[in-house]
């Protein structure tokens, strides 16, 4: 069982280690959490995939570090093994890129240059000072150039203190949003949740958006009730006061909707997440290509998460037999989930995500511009089930903006 007290691996700042094989990244890894949780051997090619790896590293807080497969690995596996190093770019908030007294190789400068693209913050981390110091040459380079950068030895552990404050100075300030209903609560404000308990409700708990939620109304000074949606009609009656807002798990929005008066407003949990996690506007945008849907096109349904699939389903189930029906007739489907996101989405006439808890915030937002970026239209499961249902309208008021750019076309 998961250690609830545990921050989530999406809310942790993720700080990746590039470079060639053999820099010392791994030891950089036991050196920066003084733990030897990344094996260490002089043979060059140790760490094949990617190691994600939840820690706490005083004083910076909890954070992912994902050691990545050397960028120069030869072969056929080893051009894999690349791939899978760099895709490790989309999720990235802060990057060290480690090298030794040879320089700053092609290598290293590509990983530079996609970061760039990213607008992804760098560092410099010129390890094995130990066995031999930089040359001026190598410095008057990186100066040259205006890189972040420190020299460290990981195995004496001499700079790894600087180095910390570097990362703490470097990180971005919000690597997610602020808030979940920062915005759209005010202290002494109640919000009712709606969470049915169906075969798809992990036993014994709740899923993860409705915890950090639940965490966020808390934080925020603001009183919660929790309730079914069987319950939802009683739960509003016993209120004094009409709460601020209803909030419902996607897959009731339906018959929530019909329950809660029309002067109570009413959106989601997968809504609130595609503006956490991401781009509401965009992925709000992408409804309009349900518009425009016809029998035979294709849609790539993708989820975060790797969770054992029940007999009804949301992503690979409920979700295509809810679009077959709008549009009176068959798409066809394809689905991915967990880290891997395909590269052909040109494919498809439009992607269905899921709300994304298990992602970072980088990672949520680079799949976004990735399908933007190739003209595919991209839509999360609650925008989807409530313009399926007809509620899309009322579902986004909460968010002015956002409600004001889409009935404006």
């Amino acid at each position: 069982m998961a250690d609830l007290h545990k921050t989530p691996n999406a809310n942790r700042l993720h700080i990746a280690i590039f470079g060639k094989r053999n820099t010392g990244k791994s030891t950089l890894i036991n050196a920066l959490t003084n733990q030897n949780l990344a094996i260490v051997s002089n043979h060059a090619g140790t760490t094949t995939d990617p190691v994600y790896k939840a820690m706490e590293i005083y004083p910076i807080g909890p954070v992912v570090m994902i050691d990545t497969a050397g960028i120069d690995d030869s072969g056929e596996l080893g051009e894999l093994r690349i791939q899978k190093s760099l895709q490790v770019i989309n999720k990235t908030d802060i990057a060290l890129i480690v090298i030794d007294s040879n320089g700053i190789t092609d290598f290293d400068k590509k990983i530079i240059n996609l970061l760039e693209k990213k607008n992804t913050d760098f560092l410099i981390i010129i390890n094995k000072i130990d066995e031999e110091k930089p040359s001026q040459k190598l410095l008057d380079e990186i100066k040259e150039k205006k890189y972040n950068h420190i020299a460290i030895s990981s195995l004496k552990k001499e700079g790894i203190l600087e180095l910390k404050e570097l990362i703490i100075k470097y990180s971005p300030k919000y690597f997610e949003q602020p808030s979940i209903m920062g915005d759209l609560i005010n202290p002494g404000d109640t919000v009712v949740l709606v969470i049915p308990i169906d075969s798809g409700m992990p036993k014994g708990r709740l899923i993860l958006p409705e915890v950090q939620t639940m965490r966020d109304i808390l934080d925020h000074n603001a009183m919660f009730y929790t309730t079914k949606e069987t319950e939802l009609k009683q739960t509003l009656e016993n209120l004094k006061e009409k709460p601020k807002l209803v909030i419902t798990d996607s897959q009731a929005f339906e018959e929530v909707a019909k329950i809660t008066p029309e002067e109570i407003p009413l959106t989601s949990f997968s809504i609130l997440f595609a503006r956490y996690k991401g781009d509401l506007s965009k992925l709000v945008n992408g409804a309009r290509a349900l518009k425009n849907l016809k029998s035979g096109d294709k849609i790539l349904i993708s989820e975060a998460c790797t969770h054992h699939r029940q007999c009804d389903d949301i992503g690979t189930v409920k979700m295509p037999k809810w679009i077959n029906q709008h549009i009176n007739g068959e798409i066809d489907f394809d689905f991915c989930s967990g880290r891997d996101y395909p590269d052909n989405l040109t494919d498809y006439k439009l992607v269905v995500h899921c709300a994304g808890c298990m992602l970072n915030r980088k990672e949520m937002l680079s799949r976004i511009e990735a399908s933007v970026t190739k003209g595919v239209p991209i839509i999360n499961y609650g925008v989807t089930i409530a313009y399926i249902h007809g509620i899309l309208d009322r579902a986004l008021k909460p968010f002015t903006d956002v409600y004001k750019e889409w009935i404006s076309e």
